[in-house]
């Protein structure tokens, strides 16, 4: 008999992938289909909780299959269950990967949209459970001549496909020739809340994440890349923009 690390082993990549790995000897194959069914029911109710779009786009034909690839194949970076969805979401960006780079036809040949709808799902999880600590800010500060602070529960998204209306009766076979735009937030109450965004509503958002610099300077910037004048009216539609943003708790106000 092998030692107990081999039994351990060979008994793990028999429930990973049966069909590629016999069971170790000695074991009564009612008591294996046991573990069998139970681990991998485990990790698909998991999955389908946490992406129930998909699981309903993809037929649970499909759905099944994916995961069951997904069980088989994938090596974890985490044993943490809040984890597991982005252990996902780096399995289908390893299969997007192969379906653009194969010329042989052996990519396992997803919808194109997969990983990103992928990462809209899992992105609204990764919202509500981030612990991430608030930076210091001064709630009521001016957001134009200061320095706008923007919630760590707050993203500005872009994706190529319209992951926001994909679903069973929505399976696009190309993408449209402009990006979805989108914000998530999380609300006091520690929903997750969506909402589309405009080109320029996301480039701001991208500015003030990434630059220490003040509201009224940011505003300049987007106004320069976007070839318009950052006159008086300009301003203030940005700086009532930037109200909205602190309203909502996009913005948490200002650096102290």
């Amino acid at each position: 008999m092998p030692d107990l690390r081999e039994q351990q082993a060979a008994f793990a990549a028999h429930l990973r992938d049966p069909e590629a790995h016999p069971p170790p000897p000695g074991i009564d194959p009612r008591r294996i289909a046991v573990y069998r069914e139970l681990f991998f029911n485990n990790i698909n109710g998991l999955l389908g909780g946490n992406f129930p779009v998909i699981r309903r786009t993809l037929g649970e034909a499909d759905w099944t299959a994916l995961v069951r690839r997904f069980y088989a194949d994938h090596r974890s970076h985490t044993p943490l269950f809040p984890e597991i969805a982005r252990e996902f979401i780096r399995f289908l960006e390893q299969r997007a990967l192969k379906d653009r780079d194969d010329v042989r036809g052996e990519a396992p040949g997803d919808p194109p949209w997969l990983w990103e709808l992928a990462h809209y799902e899992w992105i609204e999880l990764a919202v509500q459970i981030d612990d991430s600590p608030l930076p210091a800010h001064d709630p009521r500060g001016d957001l134009l001549d200061g320095v706008p602070v923007i919630s760590p529960y707050a993203r500005a998204l872009a994706y190529r496909w319209p992951v926001h209306t994909i679903g069973p009766e929505h399976r696009p076979a190309t993408p449209p020739d402009t990006p979805t735009l989108l914000l998530v937030r999380r609300d006091a109450d520690g929903q997750a809340r969506f909402a589309t965004l405009s080109p320029l509503v996301f480039r701001l958002l991208e500015m003030l994440g990434a630059a220490g610099r003040s509201g009224r300077a940011s505003l300049g910037a987007l106004a320069a890349e976007a070839g318009m004048a950052a006159d008086a009216d300009f301003l203030a539609r940005g700086a009532a923009m930037l109200e909205r943003m602190r309203e909502e708790g996009t913005a948490l106000g200002t650096a102290p």
